[in-house]
């Protein structure tokens, strides 16, 4: 583990020596993809100086222990190695999660779609909730939302949401949002007070960048038509909204929220990249989709991950068994207890796997 830090912070200390160079700067692309680099290595660099630090207090302190003869000098230097020593086990620790290999989409903004599944119109209003609890879990991390498609129902619900959150590491807090969210509670238009049982899927994908896919314009049919709302009311009278086909795939990306064709337009190409992005991913982790049953999984839209229980007030997340009665709090935004879980492990099988390999 040392050398690997001892490599980590050579590399470190390279783009230093680059970034100081005038001459670096003529290329803003260069100085981007260098400075985010310089920004994932930095807490690792400073987590092996500690390290260093600790290694050297408790070097000295074990020489003072060897050759002193004051007893009192010997006990406090017997209590400087003891903390050097469990100072450092505890960093070690820290420093193996570290140094497990980044998903490189972690840093990147979300594309989110959500969508009313079994359960008619009490899916759609809970696809309207989870909606709302992820638009104010971004507020409360100071990122931006923005909704690119909307399907409503008459009723207030939502049949389908496709939004954009922008912020610093969104992919890494929410990628393990995907797949099947349950929901148990009493609809409002239930007489009886019978509890019901619908489902709301959730997709989460990483915002792909432009120059990583290319996209031949032959391959799209791109049509317009008029933004709708609920019940087919009209939203304006000039066709904005934009619609469109990748012909070798079949992936159909519609986007309306805009008054503007080009912004719309522009929009519903970046979520069509970041799909094509995510199917290409897919591919290439095929091979490892075995080893991946084991783990928390991001991926499985059809796997259920989550129930919702109003009349117990509880929140449980199946994958790793935890429960949470706070309800109202999560239904609020308030999920970074669950997210936190799931990253812990997430880390601790991927620590597994480590040393197993």
């Amino acid at each position: 583990m040392l050398d690997k830090l001892r490599l980590v912070s050579e590399k470190y200390e390279e783009l230093e020596q680059k970034m100081a160079s005038p001459e670096f700067y003529n290329d803003p692309v260069a100085v981007g993809k260098l400075a985010r680099e310089q920004k994932e290595l930095a807490p690792i660099v400073e987590a092996y100086r500690e390290y260093a630090r600790l290694e050297k207090n408790a070097a000295e302190a074990l020489e003072l222990i060897e050759s002193e003869s004051d007893p009192e000098l010997r006990e406090m230097a017997q209590e400087e190695y003891k903390s050097a020593g469990e100072a450092m086990e505890d960093l070690r620790e820290k420093i193996k999660v570290m140094l497990l290999p980044k998903d490189p989409n972690d840093s990147r903004n979300v594309i989110v779609e959500i969508r009313g599944g079994a359960g008619g119109d009490e899916a759609a209003l809970f696809a309207g909730s989870l909606y709302r609890m992820y638009s104010m879990y971004a507020e409360k991390r100071g990122w931006k939302t923005e909704i690119t498609n909307l399907n409503e129902t008459e009723l207030g619900g939502i049949k389908e949401v496709v939004f954009i959150i922008e912020g610093e590491g969104a992919f890494s807090r929410l990628k393990f949002e995907s797949g099947v969210h349950r929901v148990q509670r009493v609809p409002d238009t239930e007489t009886s007070g019978r509890i019901h049982t619908s489902t709301v899927t959730v997709a989460v994908l990483p915002e792909a960048e432009d120059v990583e896919l290319e996209i031949n314009p032959s391959d799209l049919q791109i049509d317009t038509y008029r933004s709708s709302g609920a019940g087919g009311q009209h939203v304006n009278k000039t066709e904005s909204a934009i619609r469109i086909t990748h012909l070798p795939t079949g992936l159909v990306v519609e986007c309306q929220d805009e008054r503007s064709q080009y912004k719309n337009k522009d929009r519903a190409m970046k979520i069509l990249r970041s799909k094509l992005y995510e199917m290409e991913q897919e591919k290439q982790n095929a091979e490892i989709a075995a080893q991946r049953k084991s783990q928390v999984g991001t991926g499985m839209r059809n796997e259920r991950i989550r129930t919702y229980n109003f009349p117990q007030g509880r929140v449980t997340d199946h994958r790793i068994g935890i429960t949470l009665y706070k309800i109202d709090n999560i239904m609020n935004g308030d999920i970074d207890e669950i997210i936190d879980a799931l990253v812990t492990a997430d880390q601790a099988e991927k620590l597994r796997m480590s040393e197993e390999g």
